[in-house]
């Protein structure tokens, strides 16, 4: 079970996503044998009981779900050439970049059940990069995410030749530039079907966790 999973269970007795607002979603009681099997592969592989509404919105097109698992697994919800923490650092930070309320509060979350410090979620929420909740290395990093979530046609050598410089090696900057993309991605398939905030952060928060998150480690370089 992933860790973020297993804090909602302990905070809430039942978390059902919220229906959506523009498209109709693939609910559990209307799927077909596909999707349904997919929907039991996901509580099995994640762990969580409640299906999210972005699992509903990716059923709408099977194929699209079952391989949207697999880059959950694989990448997303994974430790990789980047940490959960900084991919749910760019996570949350792309989703409040495109003023997305389901993919900014869920990743929010995230971040802070990954370690994540309560003044580091407040300076990436509000986009101040100099915090020094932020490592010099995070701050870059977040620099460069930015600029492939606003203007990627503008990304230079220089760019990643600064991150380098800044200790980050390049698996990790081609990470993040597949987790910014793909998060960018799914807050436009959020805002679409009209995904409104699961008030995650919120639950985690009046559950006694507003102060300093579990282990909570910062770098002092890209590692």
């Amino acid at each position: 079970m992933l860790p973020e999973y297993e804090k909602l269970s302990h905070m809430t007795t039942k978390h059902g996503s919220p229906a959506s607002t523009n498209l109709r979603v693939v609910e559990e009681d209307q799927a077909d044998a596909e999707v349904s099997r997919l929907y039991e592969q996901f509580r099995s592989r994640f762990g969580r009981l409640d299906l999210p509404g972005i699992l509903k919105c990716f059923a709408t097109h099977p194929p699209l779900l079952r391989h949207m698992m697999d880059i959950a697994e694989a990448l997303l919800f994974a430790e990789g050439h980047l940490t959960r923490r900084h991919k749910e650092m760019i996570a949350t930070f792309v989703s409040v970049q495109n003023h997305c309320p389901y993919c900014a509060d869920s990743h929010s979350y995230r971040l802070r059940v990954q370690g994540g410090s309560a003044e580091a979620l407040c300076a990436i929420q509000g986009n101040d990069l100099r915090s020094p909740s932020l490592t010099t290395a995070e701050q870059g990093l977040l620099r460069f995410v930015e600029k492939i979530n606003r203007s990627s046609h503008g990304v230079t050598p220089g760019d990643v030749k600064q991150l380098i410089e800044n200790g980050w090696r390049e698996p990790q900057i081609a990470e993040a530039v597949h987790v910014a993309a793909l998060f960018a991605a799914f807050n436009r398939i959020a805002n679409g079907f009209g995904l409104p905030s699961q008030g995650l952060l919120a639950l985690f928060e009046a559950a006694g966790n507003g102060g300093q998150a579990d282990n909570p480690v910062h770098h002092g370089d890209g590692q």
